[in-house]
């Protein structure tokens, strides 16, 4: 069977909370509506930036029910469905399935991270392959889970049936130079933050899902596609402009950061879910001048 075949840019799509701290279904269809009048290649339901470790099961099958009725049909879907263990992982990839995502993004189990070998790595990424009814993608993000699953590791899941891709998260270039030097070809090695975009296109990544993309959709895709169209120039001036403003919603102010530039742009954000706090006022201020220096200020202060 071909593996399916991802280009472009997605977002780990923002989860908007009520203040009371309730998912706001209705925003979340209107931040879908609006991305789907952005050059954006799908969308990641359930990521880190989803705020998807707080979520319950209900809510996390109502917000991949709502992203697959109203993406544009053109939108690849992809549902984080990684759990702890390995039952729990094939369950809800399968419940995911069935409302329609496309693939599964699963993270790599942690919690008991000394046995995490790379024997046990495999047997699980294998295990939820073989059972899963859509493909699996393996997320690798060390900075959340404390482990980096080896080159060894990856090279053997690359070859395996129905295990499409991989998302690294470290931005790490020389790592993602040693996954693409043993992937087979068809395996879609996607990077996972804006901050390695460009340097990953020259190595030949061709899709990303990155926070940044949550706020400046057509900013990420632009990076691609001057890249494509051998505009380098225009591609580096891009990357680089944007550079500082994903540092400031990933690195430095996480997802209350991201929320706030989201909120800032006309998205419906809402608030962190606790024990996340919002911004504090010098923060947001901070933030402000990174978007402004960033030729970014077609928004309003919140």
């Amino acid at each position: 069977m071909e593996k399916i075949k991802v280009k472009g840019v997605l977002p780990p799509m923002i989860t908007p909370f009520t203040k009371d701290g309730d998912v706001d279904y209705d925003a979340h269809v209107k931040n879908i509506e609006k991305w789907n009048n952005t050059n954006l290649a799908g969308y990641l339901v359930l990521g880190s930036n989803s705020e998807a470790a707080y979520l319950n099961e209900e809510e996390k099958l109502k917000l991949i029910e709502l992203t697959v009725k109203y993406a544009k049909n053109d939108r690849i879907i992809f549902a984080g469905t990684g759990m702890e263990s390995t039952r729990g992982t094939i369950e809800l990839t399968n419940k995911a399935a069935k409302l329609g995502a496309h693939a599964a993004l699963v993270l790599t189990p942690c919690y008991y991270g000394s046995s995490m070998n790379d024997e046990a790595i495999i047997t699980f990424f294998k295990e939820v392959a073989d059972n899963s009814s859509i493909p699996v993608f393996i997320y690798n993000v060390t900075k959340f889970t404390h482990y980096n699953i080896s080159v060894n590791a990856v090279k053997e899941l690359s070859k395996y049936p129905n295990i499409a891709g991989m998302k690294d998260s470290n931005g790490d270039i020389s790592q993602l130079v040693k996954f693409k030097s043993v992937v087979l070809d068809d395996f879609n090695l996607m990077v996972g933050t804006a901050g390695a975009w460009y340097p990953a296109l020259t190595i030949g990544i061709k899709a990303g899902i990155m926070a940044l993309a949550n706020c400046a959709p057509d900013e990420c895709a632009q990076v691609q596609k001057c890249y494509d169209d051998g505009d380098h120039e225009k591609a580096v001036e891009t990357y680089l402009r944007m550079f500082p403003v994903n540092n400031a919603v990933t690195a430095t102010y996480g997802v209350p950061g991201l929320k706030y530039v989201c909120n800032l742009f006309g998205y419906c954000a809402g608030y962190p879910r606790k024990p996340l706090l919002p911004m504090k006022e010098e923060q947001r201020d901070s933030i402000i001048k990174i978007l402004s220096d960033a030729k970014l200020m077609n928004c309003q202060k919140v």
